[in-house]
């Protein structure tokens, strides 16, 4: 929760991105802070004396993969959902983009907003930041969700299938990783290949409009948003390192809640982060694809409030005690 003592001098309305285009979400404020070197974008509100949940998104989107989800948090909960350095309108850096270096700024993201304990809830790439910053700064955080993301050295497989039934969900790991020839072939192509990604990989083509990714291929062309999220698959290596390292110190302590879809990238979320945290419950979306935020905005809702209802350790469906397992959300 906010400590209204906390002095919010790193906090302005200064926007690193400025050729990008805004777009609002009623009774929420655009914030920008200094996290530990980088201007990191936040969008905030809801309510000021709930519990705290920040929100990451993964590629190739912005904060705005939440925005269906927000509002239906808000009555209850303060809810922050950030850009990812070289995400969205945040600072796009010349440096390090393991998910160790990346969690760090995006804890002091949380930090200078005012917040000393929340929980955390990412997709795809964020769910790889939200792992790392799990293991580094444990003792603010009450709870982790992660959505459909493959973690690098832990549960992201070390091989591409070969097969056409499985080779278009993971291609495009070992293509961002090669120096230089992503660039080459997708500046100025910005549009059709976040298109690709959004419409194959939602369960309906049509969750994704025009708008959608005419905004997410303007985010990934702006001020060096195609080499950052690129930086995020080459410098995947070292994060799957630093994870090892500190696994090999003790695992995941805080309760983990991941979720999975019918027709997403990992079947069973909780099933691969089992071995690797003391407490895991989960939850298994029909009717969604990869993007799960943006194709069942309630269900997913209903689960991260339910796991903070229950302190984390909970059956999201029902609101039951569960230490582990799986559970199918009917529609």
């Amino acid at each position: 929760m906010t400590d209204p003592a906390t002095p919010q001098q790193q906090v302005s309305p200064a926007n690193p991105v400025r050729g990008l285009p805004l777009h609002d979400l009623d009774g929420f404020t655009h914030r920008w802070v200094d996290a530990d070197g980088i201007r990191l974008h936040a969008v905030e509100g809801g309510s000021a004396t709930g519990p705290a949940v920040v929100l990451l998104a993964g590629f190739p989107q912005t904060w705005q993969a939440w925005r269906k989800v927000m509002p239906r948090l808000a009555d209850r909960f303060r809810v922050i959902a950030i850009d990812l350095p070289g995400q969205g309108h945040s600072e796009r850096p010349e440096r390090s983009y393991d998910t160790h270096t990346v969690a760090a700024h995006v804890h002091a993201a949380v930090e200078a907003l005012g917040v000393r304990h929340y929980w955390l809830a990412a997709h795809d790439i964020g769910a790889w930041v939200a792992f790392s910053l799990a293991l580094d700064v444990e003792r603010p955080l009450h709870g982790v969700v992660l959505l459909d993301a493959g973690i690098p050295g832990i549960t992201l497989p070390q091989t591409i299938p070969t097969d056409a039934a499985g080779a278009w969900k993971t291609w495009h790991f070992a293509f961002h990783l090669v120096p230089d020839l992503p660039e080459t072939l997708l500046s100025g192509r910005e549009r059709d290949y976040v298109g690709w990604f959004l419409r194959t990989k939602a369960l309906s083509p049509g969750t994704f409009d025009e708008a959608d990714i005419d905004h997410y291929a303007a985010a990934l062309a702006a001020d060096g948003g195609l080499r950052a999220a690129l930086a995020y698959y080459r410098d995947a290596a070292d994060s799957a390192r630093k994870n090892h390292q500190a696994l090999s110190r003790q695992h995941l302590t805080v309760p983990v809640l991941g979720i999975s879809s019918s027709h997403g990238s990992i079947p069973d979320m909780a099933a691969s982060l089992s071995p690797w945290a003391d407490t895991v419950t989960g939850v298994v979306v029909p009717d969604a694809g990869h993007f799960i935020p943006d194709e069942q905005p309630a269900a997913v809702a209903a689960a991260i409030a339910g796991f903070i209802a229950a302190g984390g350790d909970t059956d999201p469906s029902d609101g039951r005690p569960l230490r582990s397992g799986r559970v199918e959300i009917t529609s």
